[in-house]
């Protein structure tokens, strides 16, 4: 038996993606998105509000980047959620963030969090849709498997539970893509 619970903006797993932009003034700027995913092969979306600090940024400066939260920092990213930089400008010192200019694109890498995606901006749709293209990913060698890629037990991603209002660290893997379902061939 199944319950209906109608309309809702539910989803598993959504994101805890970290927007930061800098400011014509160089003064860099944050917040938390969990309306975001990929777009197309290279790209990247999130679904941001004009009115947002960030999103004026991105607009000037022509160029984001996204960190991907993780369970160490979920204070400091719930902190970016929830205060406006507006009204706070010095909101990724007080949340004790610090950044580094990316090599790529006009925009700040959050050197707490240890994978970003740097883009140059597509397009910003009248919906609110921005439209990233990725430029480069870069990840602190702390996460990084014997691989080197990114470990994903490593990186201790979390992921938004819009039902709850919580947040929930990625867990354990439990299958292989594109081949445990070869089995039903």
């Amino acid at each position: 038996m199944r319950k209906n619970f109608g309309v809702k903006t539910w989803a598993y797993p959504m994101p805890v993606f970290i927007v930061a932009a800098y400011g014509k003034d160089g003064i860099p700027c944050c917040m938390n998105a969990a309306w975001a995913g990929t777009y197309d092969t290279n790209q990247i979306m999130v679904c941001l509000a004009d009115d947002h600090k960030t999103t004026k940024n991105i607009l000037e400066s022509k160029a984001f980047t996204i960190s991907i939260a993780d369970a160490k920092h979920i204070v400091e990213a719930d902190y970016v959620g929830i205060v406006s930089g507006n009204s706070e400008p010095n909101k990724m010192e007080k949340a004790g963030l610090t950044v580094t200019k990316s090599e790529f694109v006009n925009a700040p890498i959050i050197n707490e969090f240890p994978m970003t995606i740097e883009c140059e901006l597509l397009k910003f749709n009248e919906d609110g849709i921005c439209i990233g293209q990725i430029i480069n990913i870069s990840a602190d060698e702390s996460v990084l498997g014997e691989d080197g890629l990114i470990d994903p037990s490593k990186l201790n991603a979390i992921t938004y539970d819009p039902v709850h209002h919580g947040y929930i660290q990625l867990g354990d893997r439990v299958g292989n893509a594109f081949s445990d379902g070869k089995k039903l061939k």
